[in-house]
This record gives structure tokens, sequence and C-alpha cells, in this order.
């Protein structure tokens, strides 16, 4: 045992296997890490947390193939994921990490937990290093430093904003606005990752890609959405795209920066709830 994950008052352990070395190393230097378990919505028999890492894909397995206990890294959807069954249908690939080295039905309980609470209670995990050991402190950033310090305080606590984002009644509140948010960051957040792959590109052009998706985003989620706090960091990270900051630095940090917006947001989000009443709704008017 390698690795200790622990949630709900219960511990499982991962082995780690594999020669994705450099995405290993990503993962041990971010450990300790206090994490929020997501429900997923299309693959199904998973479950996931966000990777606050950003690391290129390593080793190519087909996202299908991995078996029922596999603890892998989702490159693009940035996510850690432990599977406890055959996922459904999608086309991708992914980095494989190494295996649950304990049944996979404890996952697969929680899995159903976390499935009944997601957007009614937000289920908090860890994941941890057996022999105990503390990763070095990074070297400083050559970023913006109160980019790097909004980027920790990102993922350290929830944003006042998202938080209150359920709290009003208008109109089509707060389903219309929350909606709205999380697929504007999620967007965002993929479509950051697609530029940040297009390394053949001029750097220009990437910048300004990257700007313009980022302003685009943080002009929704402020005047669409009625948010201040987090909108105002998106456009911090537009305006340093115009500056001479390292762009390779730059992009990830403005991936973990969207990536996390949209888990705060999904976290609000009762999406078996949903289904089940647009099931419903569906199932009704055909009748």
């Amino acid at each position: 045992m390698d690795l200790n994950f622990s949630a709900e008052g219960q511990n499982w352990p991962i082995r780690l296997t594999g020669d994705a070395d450099r995405t290993r190393r990503a993962l041990l230097s971010a450990l300790p890490m206090r994490l929020q378990l997501h429900t997923p919505k299309i693959a199904g028999s998973h479950i996931y947390w966000h990777a606050p890492f950003v690391e290129d894909l390593e080793g190519a397995t087909h996202v299908l193939a991995a078996s029922a206990g596999t603890f892998i890294y989702w490159p693009v959807r940035q996510f850690l994921e432990i599977t406890f069954a055959p996922l459904q249908a999608e086309n991708a690939e992914v980095t494989v990490l190494g295996h649950l080295d304990a049944p996979v039905e404890g996952i697969a309980e929680l899995a159903a937990t976390l499935k009944q609470d997601q957007g009614r209670r937000i289920l908090e995990g860890t994941l941890s290093r057996v022999d105990g050991r503390v990763p070095a402190p990074p070297a400083p950033s050559p970023l913006p430093q109160d980019i790097v310090a909004a980027r920790k305080a990102l993922w350290g606590a929830c944003p006042s904003d998202i938080g209150q984002a359920t709290s009003s009644r208008a109109i089509m509140h707060p389903a219309g606005p929350v909606f709205t948010a999380e697929s504007e960051a999620r967007v965002l957040h993929e479509f950051l990752w697609w530029i940040r792959a297009e390394r053949g590109t001029g750097e220009a052009m990437r910048r300004h890609a990257a700007a313009l998706a980022l302003d685009k985003a943080a002009t929704r989620l402020r005047d669409f959405c009625h948010m201040e706090e987090t909108p105002a960091l998106l456009f911090r990270l537009k305006a340093a795209m115009g500056d001479a900051y390292p762009f390779d630095g730059l992009i990830d940090e403005a991936i973990l920066v969207a990536g996390r917006i949209g888990a705060w947001l999904d976290l609000l989000i009762p999406w078996n709830d949903l289904n089940e009443a647009f099931r419903a709704a569906l199932d009704g008017r055909r009748a």
C-alpha cells in the first residue's frame, strides 16, 4: 500500500503501479490532499475529485479498458478517479496511476451515497501517503503573486459568491444562474486545455485565444450569474495574458483556476434528483 484514501469515516488503500513517473511525481508533491467528491454524470461507475496539478497524458490507456478498482488521472477534465465497475461508453484516454488494494464494493457503496447526496451536502475526503513523507516546498512562482495567492485561496475554500449562488428564488433561480455558471466554467476549463495542447501554434495567438476565453467566461459569470469575486480572478488572468509572464506557467494557472471554479459549482447541483425529475417529465409527456 502506497496511498490511503479516506472518506465518510472509512479508509481504502491504493497501490501505485505503472510507469507514469511524471504524473506520479505531480501527485505525490500535492499530498496530503483534502478533496471533495463528485458524482459522475456520463461515464457512471466511478468516483472522482479534481487534481490540483496539470499534467499531460502519460501511458494512454483507453478509459473503457480501466478495470474495476483502477486509480486514474484524466487530463483535460483534470480528474483523479477510482473506478468500481465498467464505465459507460466514453471515448477518451487516461493515465493509469495504480489500483485499489481492497475490494471495490466499499467504493461502490460510497458512490451510491455520493449519488444521492451531491447537491445536498459535500462529501469530503483525504488522500495521503502511507509513509507520511511531506514534499519539499515548491520553487517560487515567476507568475504574479496576487494570482498565485488567489488560486490557492480558491482551492482552499469555496468563494462566497459561489456559495451563495443557490440562495436566490427569483424567476428560474437558482437553476438558471447555477447551470449557466457551471457550464461556462466547464467549457472555459476544457478550452484552456485545448489552447495548452496547441504547442505548435504561435504564442501570441495562444495568449490572445486564452484572453478571449477568460474574458467571455468572466463576463458571463459577472453579468448573467450575479458574481463578483470569482469573475474578478478570471479578469485578472485575462490581463496577465497580455504581459510578459511565462505562458506555460500562466496557462496552467488559468486551467487550475477554471477547473476549480467549475468544481465548486458542480458540487451545488443535485444531479441525481434532477436526472430523476427529467426522466419523470419525459415519461409523463409520452404517457
